[in-house]
């Protein structure tokens, strides 16, 4: 028994000398819960919507308020032509479009279904269940209170029904493996490259095989691509195989380029590389870099890259924060381009921005990995 309390003693010692380890048990858990608390959030609001309103009468504009005042939809854009919609839909500026064709009030005073169209994004396909499911209650609403109300007044006119005409892009069936699917290629590729590429580095350094190697001819941007190279391969390899998985055994089409999956991937793998190496200079152990790779990297940008939570319904302070995780551009891209088949025109924003910060955390990586083999 003295045995066993002595070495538990001495574990705890082990563990407070080590200032990293005390930080990933005790500190990153509870920052991570506190920050994550708030982004966890399934609750749909605010959902993007455009509105088209061709009538433009008092009853079309009460009938526009009783979509806008819910607070469920957050009017983006207000057109009054019906062409190129669909543009801000593959833009990913607006998820739900509500036209109000011409003849909205005149028909309904006549008793007649005035004609109303929603378009939603499909892509999302647990924003867009829920923002039809509202939009059907608003129609109801309206139908049963303000329109009442009007026939009380009006008792000599008889008001028709809103019957509105739905058409679902994207993904019509409303599956939410064609919205998940696509972006596990993204949480494949960071785990893998990364944690394999950390892992593997700092296993030399245990072993004494790194500082072996460095006393070698070898230059140091030699040894960095002698090491990134065969993770880079597994990576294209992991590329097809979810791919094809994606195609064959999910059935989910890929609607646009599969040679641009394939370059702009490799544009990610720039970021979760370099992650890699950044995590092997500042671990000592496997276990370090492993528990550095799974708090600091992989939970949060799982949580607040869009991979699960809807990133509008974050806090604002939570949305800035998600613009430092290369996972949140990868993800916009890799759906677009599967579930709206867009191309480089919609996306080049999203690419600008994954590139430069690929870049960036290459290089730091890079220079923190030379300085220490110098």
């Amino acid at each position: 028994m003295r045995q066993l309390i002595s070495f538990i003693k001495k574990e705890f010692i082990q563990f407070f000398r080590d200032p990293k380890m005390l930080a990933l048990s005790i500190i990153v858990p509870l920052f991570q819960l506190i920050i994550l608390g708030y982004a966890a959030n399934l609750d749909v609001e605010d959902i993007p919507t455009l509105i088209c309103d061709r009538d433009n009468t008092q009853v079309s504009r009460e009938y526009v308020d009783s979509f806008t005042k819910t607070g469920y939809f957050d009017v983006k854009k207000r057109v009054h032509n019906i062409q190129n919609i669909d543009k801000y839909i593959d833009r990913g500026e607006v998820s739900f479009v509500l036209i109000v064709e011409n003849g909205f009030e005149r028909k309904i005073k006549k008793g007649a279904s005035p004609e109303v169209a929603a378009i939603i994004d499909g892509s999302d396909s647990n924003t867009a269940t829920i923002g039809l499911n509202f939009s059907s209650m608003i129609n109801k609403d309206f139908v049963k209170k303000i329109l009442k109300k009007r026939t009380s007044l009006m008792k000599n006119i008889k008001y028709g029904q809103i019957e509105p005409v739905v058409r679902i892009e994207y993904n019509q069936n409303l599956e939410s493996r064609n919205f998940m699917v696509p972006g596990i290629l993204g949480l494949l590729l960071l785990i893998i490259t990364m944690v394999v590429t950390s892992l593997a580095i700092v296993k030399e350094k245990e072993r004494g095989t790194l500082e072996q190697v460095m006393v070698t001819p070898i230059k140091g941007w030699q040894m960095i691509l002698g090491k990134l190279i065969p993770f880079t391969i597994i990576g294209i390899i992991d590329i097809f195989l979810v791919i094809g998985a994606t195609i064959f055994i999910f059935g989910i089409p890929l609607k646009g380029s599969l040679l641009l999956i394939f370059f702009l991937t490799l544009v990610y793998l720039i970021s979760t590389l370099g992650l890699g190496l950044f995590v092997s200079t500042i671990s000592q152990t496997q276990q370090q870099a492993m528990l550095t790779s799974v708090f600091f990297i992989i939970t949060p940008m799982v949580f607040l890259s869009g991979f699960i939570f809807p990133i509008s319904n974050m806090p604002k302070i939570v949305q800035w924060i998600t613009y430092i995780f290369p996972l949140r551009y990868f993800l916009v891209i890799i759906r677009s381009i599967f579930l709206r088949g867009v191309g480089l025109k919609v996306l080049w924003d999203q690419i600008l921005m994954l590139f430069g910060l690929g870049i960036i955390i290459f290089a730091v990586s890079n220079i923190r990995f030379t300085k220490r083999a110098d």
